[in-house]
């Protein structure tokens, strides 16, 4: 199916009898011109459906549930627990950047713990 174009003479002669007519035609040019836009428009969306606009904003994200059964609180004091010590055989043996490596690994563990997927 070919869609009809917008007859490039025809628009051509009405501004150049706009020209012609002054100021005076202005809103009767503009009319004319807009209603050969919206046919022309009309005749090419005759055949598709109308879209449907989406929603205007995004949908809320799930929350997450309290489905760790303990597992979180439990592994946030072992990992207080473990620090104190790791800390002190860290600092002693080999100092302030072994004290950063715990921390970190310490940090780490407890992101990544946070980060899973959760299940149901």
């Amino acid at each position: 199916m070919t869609t009809p174009r917008l007859p490039r003479d025809d628009l051509a002669a009405a501004l150049a009898a706009r020209r012609e007519l002054g100021p005076d035609y202005d809103d009767a040019f503009i009319e004319s011109v807009v209603d050969r836009i919206e046919q022309t428009f009309d005749a090419r969306m005759a055949g598709q459906p109308r879209p449907v606009p989406g929603p205007a904003y995004a949908p809320p994200l799930p929350q997450r549930t309290g489905t760790g059964g303990g597992a979180d609180l439990a592994l946030a004091i072992v990992s207080l627990v473990a620090a104190i010590p790791l800390s002190a055989i860290a600092v002693v043996n080999e100092g302030m950047g072994a004290l950063i490596i715990v921390w970190f690994s310490i940090v780490a563990i407890n992101v990544a713990h946070a980060m899973r997927p959760r299940r149901g």
